[in-house]
């Protein structure tokens, strides 16, 4: 390992940044591609036959292509005739051709080492197979290359291997031919006749084994689909494959996409830096988002598969038919891919708990990202290293803006925006702003104020305040920005607000919930606008950003008692839940302040009586059920408290939740008990019972059964949902049995890698005092890997984000142990090391104390030299 470390260190910045404002179109296209790729043991010989022309034709401008340092040059001709050293110039990041005709072909062979490439980018080997992942800038490291989304080709791939060794031999396109040669290889020729950017690239050649179907197209054409993993892992692929054919139908029925190609390959890798990628007609797939049995899997990661399969599906149209011109554009492909596979995923599960899934990601993950010093618009406008910017922003974030439009324009007219988008740009890369032309011409509506969501960093925060004139309601609407806990100045957005009203008194009479009145969309276009609701009455309260109809923060006027009307008698899902989120957060933050006091403190009784009410429901949908019993995340709850102390955060939550399990101990028990009653065997009807089932469990941990409760659940589940649950709640527990669960957990799933992905994160989130010592020496476990992305991600993600109490440990623990694995991983494989750094970049939300220990720190890790311009990068940015 030591010289593969050393080969994929970094010199310090040796990027510059890059600016949207600078951009200029390619001074060369390329139309066509031809790749060689002669594979033997664990090298690779690549041979690119490219055509080349000017775009202007007057032009001198020297052809200069992107390179990188871990491939050896071996030859390079211009119309067959070899180039002698001094005819071209050659650095690590690029080759500059001074002296090009107008129109010429360029043959370039390179020679790679992928077993030794751990930064898993262009050519490298997984689990011995040869595998390829070129977004964002991998291609460089195949092939000298206009490596950019806007230069776009149409590829021809011939792979040459030991068949014996590499049996399966995959690339873009349709399979055109196949066959022996001698010495035991074989040969497999690919043709995508599709233009798309060197990105979308994508070759595979190992020993796989192939899981296949076929779907019929509402054309009538019949569709080859593959699912190739690992021998052993065949057998759990049968819900990804399920989920590849509803993604095609949906697509159909929704958009009238149809697909496009013979062919639909997906590859299961166990080494990925991203989820998957959606490369032309050959979909590489991180083992996580594929492989599935109720055995191994639980009811998250089915669902989970099913949104990522139709993510990378979706892209063929959203992301490869019409691309990005440049990478600022990332979220014209990203935020409306993600939108669609959360419509779809929304069609195949309960919308409404989708619904509430999304937004709990974006406050999670994006909100956080947005109030600190990594805060960036959806179309960023610059970067130096663009693997960062596959964000939370740029994904989540966009997405809402999507749905913003949808909002805005209707379904009808959103759908005729996306036909007129496909029929203007179909096979070119484009931009964000070109996106959103296609839905001013479907709908004649003025979007100029709207686009400033994308280039406006930060979450916006809605005031509303109420004032009565006679039955008339006069709603007020302020909207502001915070970054690094400063306001800023921007120009106003256009912000789409759904609004009803509840009729406090026919709600108590157990009638309709709802006033006459119908849901309204309201614009907000200024700082700050009043509203008038005319007669709507006095006895009413405001259902407000229906659907969560924007990414905003969210102040309101509405006491204690009108929160919990909208909880128990709303229509709508998202103001139910948020109401109860709003009373709980607030709660737990008043605790933290009594505890801090040593003052006693006691929930409103109004709050208890609700949750015992809602225990008692047999009406509604379990799974929704399990999200209004659920208390807010100590992450939802810190960005409302400054400076966030993280401790007592987490002990005020604590108290809270042991009141409640305590105080409704028998009918929690019961309702448990009735729900472990049901039958397990319906996985699709049973998950909204598991998820209740789990939540209330998490209460009954907290009582005097909670080990043997516990206990019982781990030795007896059918299921990996019930047992990793249970499992979770030992982990954070002092029960005896909690050793014993957690060896024989192991025991029995050390040959899944990723169930023991699961051990290693339940172990990350201990809530006990232990957790960095019992993390740090993890790192050290047989099973742990520095290599592998999904086993980094599980240990120390997990405890960095998600354990907010033990990684802000006042002695400053939890960031020096951040800090030496970004160190260590950054020499391995730079993409992941800098999807580590986020948590230090919160250090401004924090006490003067913690502040100074991550400055500090921050500022050592500056002063290495050999940081990687994707880490460093993020380093920087985390000091402002």
């Amino acid at each position: 390992m030591t010289e593969q470390l050393d080969q994929n260190a970094h010199t310090a910045n040796s990027k510059t940044e890059i600016y949207l404002k600078d951009y200029k179109p390619a001074p060369y296209q390329i139309d066509e591609v031809s790749l060689l790729f002669e594979l033997s043991g664990d090298d690779a010989l690549v041979t690119a036959l490219s055509h080349f022309t000017r775009s202007d034709a007057a032009s001198t401008e020297p052809l200069c292509l992107d390179g990188g340092p871990f491939m050896e040059l071996v030859s390079i001709e211009i119309d067959g005739i070899p180039l002698k050293p001094d005819d071209y110039v050659k650095n690590e990041t690029s080759l500059i051709i001074h002296d090009t005709a107008a129109d010429f072909t360029l043959k370039i062979v390179t020679k790679l080492k992928p077993a030794e490439n751990t930064r898993l980018e262009g050519l490298y080997k997984s689990s011995g197979n040869f595998c390829t992942q070129c977004e964002a800038e991998g291609f460089r490291h195949i092939t000298y290359f206009l490596d950019r989304p806007d230069v776009m080709a149409k590829y021809k791939v011939r792979i040459e291997a030991s068949k014996a060794d590499y049996p399966v031999l995959l690339s873009n396109g349709n399979l055109i031919k196949k066959g022996q040669m001698p010495n035991g290889f074989h040969f497999a020729e690919w043709d995508d006749p599709f233009p798309k950017p060197s990105y979308l690239f994508a070759m595979v050649a190992g020993k796989l084994a192939c899981l296949s179907d076929e779907f019929t197209t509402m054309s009538g054409r019949s569709v080859e689909l593959n699912i190739y993993a690992a021998e052993e892992d065949i057998s759990k692929c049968d819900h990804a494959m399920q989920s590849l054919k509803n993604s095609m139908r949906w697509d159909e029925e929704t958009y009238g996409l149809e697909y496009d190609l013979d062919i639909y390959n997906i590859v299961a890798v166990a080494d990925f830096n991203m989820g998957a990628m959606e490369n032309k007609g050959l979909n590489i797939f991180n083992t996580k988002y594929v492989l599935a049995s109720p055995e191994t899997a639980t009811d998250q990661d089915y669902n989970n598969i099913e949104g990522v399969i139709g993510h990378e599906y979706f892209h063929n149209w959203t992301g490869n038919r019409v691309t990005c011109r440049e990478w600022f554009q990332l979220s014209l492909k990203e935020g409306l891919t993600v939108f669609r596979d959360q419509e779809f995923s929304s069609d195949m599960q309960s919308r409404a708990v989708k619904r509430l899934d999304d937004v709990r990601v974006l406050r999670m993950h994006q909100f956080p990202e947005d109030a600190g010093p990594l805060a960036h618009p959806v179309r960023p406008e610059k970067y130096i290293e663009i693997n960062n910017f596959y964000s939370a922003t740029v994904y989540n974030k966009g997405a809402e803006v999507i749905r913003m439009m949808h909002s805005l324009l209707g379904a009808e007219a959103f759908r005729r925006g996306m036909d007129i988008y496909f029929e203007r740009h179909d096979g070119q890369a484009v931009t964000c702003e070109d996106f959103v032309c296609a839905m001013e011409a479907a709908s004649d509506i003025d979007l100029r104020q709207f686009r400033r969501w994308y280039s406006t960093a930060g979450t916006p925060k809605l005031s509303f305040t109420r004032e009565c004139d006679g039955d008339d309601v006069l709603l007020t609407v302020e909207q502001s920005i915070s970054i690094n806990g400063a306001e800023i100045e921007y120009d106003p957005l256009h912000v789409p607000i759904k609004i009803a009203w509840v009729d406090k008194a026919r709600s108590v009479n157990g009638e309709s919930s709802e006033n006459n009145a119908p849901p309204t969309l309201l614009h907000l276009t200024d700082a700050k606008q009043t509203f008038r609701f005319e007669g709507v009455g006095k006895n009413v309260v405001p259902s407000i950003m229906r659907e969560f109809s924007a990414p905003v923060h969210i102040d309101h006027d509405l006491d204690t008692e009108e929160l919990l009307t909208l909880a128990s008698f709303d229509i709508d899902p998202f103001v139910r839940s948020d109401a109860l989120q709003t009373i709980g957060r607030n709660i737990i933050l008043t605790a933290a302040q009594k505890l801090e006091s040593n003052e006693e403190f006691h929930a409103p009784e109004s709050y208890y009586s609700t949750f015992e009410r809602l225990i008692s429901d047999d009406d509604t949908d379990p799974a929704f059920l399990a999200e209004l019993l659920t208390l807010p995340g100590e992450i939802d709850v810190g960005q409302h408290m400054q400076p966030l102390r993280p401790q007592t955060l987490h002990k005020a939550r604590e108290f809270v939740a042991d009141q409640i399990a305590n105080r409704y101990f028998e009918p929690i028990l019961d309702k448990y008990n009735e729900l472990q009653a049901f039958d397990e065997c319906n996985r699709p009807k049973q998950q909204g019972v598991r998820r209740y089932k789990n939540t209330l469990l998490g209460y009954l941990a907290r009582t005097s059964v909670g080990e043997d409760i516990l206990s019982k659940q781990f030795d007896n589940s059918q299921n990996m949902t019930d047992e990793i649950a249970a499992l979770g709640l030992l982990s954070s527990s002092d029960f005896d049995y909690r050793n014993t669960a957690l060896a024989q957990f192991f025991e029995r799933w050390k040959h899944e890698a990723l169930v023991i992905d699961k051990w290693f994160a339940v172990q990350a989130v201990s809530k006990r005092s232990d957790v960095l010592s019992t993390v740090r020496s993890l790192l050290k476990h047989q099973h742990f890997s520095f290599v592998n992305p999904n086993r980094l991600r599980a240990l120390v993600s997990s405890f960095s984000v998600l354990n907010q109490a033990g990684f802000h440990d006042e002695s400053g623990a939890g960031y020096e142990f951040l800090a030496d694995v970004v160190l260590k991983v950054d020499r391995i494989n730079p993409q992941t090391a800098a999807r580590l750094v986020a948590p230090l970049g919160q250090w401004k939300r924090l006490d003067h104390a913690r502040q100074l220990k991550i400055q500090s720190l921050l500022d050592d890790l500056l002063k290495k030299h050999s940081l990687s311009d994707d880490v460093r990068e993020l380093l920087e940015k985390s000091l402002n």
